[in-house]
């Protein structure tokens, strides 16, 4: 389908300018057509207007960006939402849709200065009732209906249910989302609360990430909460939300985001962000736990391992975040790992003991957790349990803790607010060590079939 924004955009000619439109995916194995070429975005700046009850959404959405390449035209991500109109530094820009894809031709004048290095501005107007996706392996996400609101959710694809982007891991930005709810209820998002402000009957919420972020990891959760604000002693921002029909459970186990932070800190590296918390929903509003940036969502109230786990995602893939969607298990072994480590130090199960548990799940053995076969295999156990069964190798190959943890850390400041490969990672793992472990690799990281020993 075809929509012009405005009857007077202009596609016509390049003023000189011998651009081409920016690629419509970034070919990822998995989701190709996900992602756009020809720019990269530095900042989103969301507004939005939601009214649950009627599950609607009014949204403008203002894009900086600079442009990778001399563009005629380039595309956003959107899926399901009306474009009511689209300008390119403040003039009508003309707007074709073809499913999830929006592609944006600016008029004539501006293409003419669209050249690669520039710097420009898109703002997107759209509203309509967001959906909730399937993912390949069936799970649901981007605009979840809960039983007081609704919770933005985003991995693999999401994001791109609630506001058009460039949707891809390798894309990372700052934002401020603002947004606008009926006033007996409270939106919670990424980032640091800069503003609250009641006007009539509803009240505005000004979210603000300073620190790049993948759109995957943007989050808005809509509802009746129980919130908590507070400082460590390190400066860093606590925010906690709890429905309200849960928050008495989930107090406990909020107030140990502090405690469980700093003991992250002394294994992998500074907290990497200015801000941290959780969010709590009611058990049913969603499947799972999700490592969203500063504030991870929990479908109920987590136990202290859970936590650590999705704690642990601020460093391993919110901080240092996937170059792409084969990368991912370095995001969850990381995090599976750390959660061994957590229950060893808090009186749970030794790692060994973990990792032979792990070593002997046949679920692990499936496919090699850097080369899952299908999208809907990115977060089956391989990527998880054999992922931390590989950190694991490694720490044994290093031979001593305080050289294994130095490792760590050094990956999560190398990389810090970056992306990062698998090869990126087995060449630094080789560097810091000065061993070959090309066995290693070929063993546990991408072998097809269990090794005949743990050893």
């Amino acid at each position: 389908m075809l929509v012009l924004t405005t009857p007077t955009a202009c596609t016509g000619g390049t003023g000189g300018v011998e651009g081409t439109p920016g690629a419509a995916g970034l070919r990822d194995p998995y989701f190709p057509k996900l992602g756009n070429g020809g720019y990269d975005v530095t900042h989103y700046d969301l507004a939005l207007d939601v009214d649950p009850a009627a599950h609607r959404l009014h949204g403008t959405a203002t894009i900086t960006a600079r442009a990778t390449q001399d563009l005629s035209a380039f595309n956003l991500d959107l899926a399901g939402l009306t474009v009511r109109s689209a300008t390119v530094e403040g003039r009508p820009a003309a707007v074709n849709r073809a499913g999830h894809e929006l592609t944006l031709r600016p008029d004539a004048e501006i293409e003419s200065r669209l050249h690669k290095g520039r710097t420009f501005r898109t703002v997107v107007r759209y509203s309509g009732s967001p959906q909730t996706l399937t993912d390949p392996d069936e799970s649901k996400e981007g605009w979840l209906r809960t039983a007081d609101g609704s919770v933005a959710l985003g991995e693999p694809t999401g994001s791109m249910a609630w506001f058009p982007g460039n949707n891809y891991p390798s894309d990372k930005a700052s934002y401020d989302i603002t947004v606008t709810v009926p006033k007996n209820l409270t939106a919670v998002s990424n980032g640091e609360l800069t503003s609250r402000s009641t006007s009539g009957t509803t009240t505005t919420y000004h979210w603000h990430t300073i620190e790049p972020m993948a759109s995957y990891l943007a989050t808005v959760a809509i509802g009746r909460f129980d919130t908590k604000a507070s400082t460590t002693p390190d400066g860093i921002k606590v925010f906690t939300a709890a429905d309200s029909k849960v928050a008495a459970d989930s107090a406990r186990i909020l107030a140990r985001v502090p405690e469980i932070v700093k003991w992250e800190a002394e294994r992998f590296g500074p907290y990497p962000f200015s801000a941290t918390g959780a969010i709590v929903g009611r058990p049913g509003d969603a499947g799972y736990a999700l490592e969203t940036q500063n504030r991870p969502y929990f479908p109920g109230p987590p136990d202290a391992g859970l936590l650590a786990h999705e704690m642990a995602h601020q460093w391993f893939g919110d901080s240092v975040t996937p170059e792409s969607w084969r990368d991912m298990w370095l995001n969850e072994g990381f995090a599976t790992y750390a959660e061994w480590l957590w229950e060893a130090d808090h009186g749970g199960d030794p790692v060994q003991k973990r990792f032979d548990a792990a070593f002997d799940d046949d679920d692990n053995w499936a496919f090699p957790p850097a080369d899952p076969p299908t999208a809907a295999d990115i977060s089956q156990a391989p990527v998880y349990g054999r992922g931390a069964v590989v950190i694991h190798k490694i720490r044994q190959a290093v031979g001593d803790d305080k050289r294994f943890f130095a490792l760590v850390r050094g990956w999560t400041r190398a990389h810090r607010h970056g992306n990062a490969s698998t090869a990126d990672f087995t060449a630094y793992v080789e560097k810091a060590t000065g061993q070959d472990l090309t066995a290693l690799w070929n063993t546990w990281l991408y072998g097809r079939s269990r090794p005949a020993s743990k050893g």
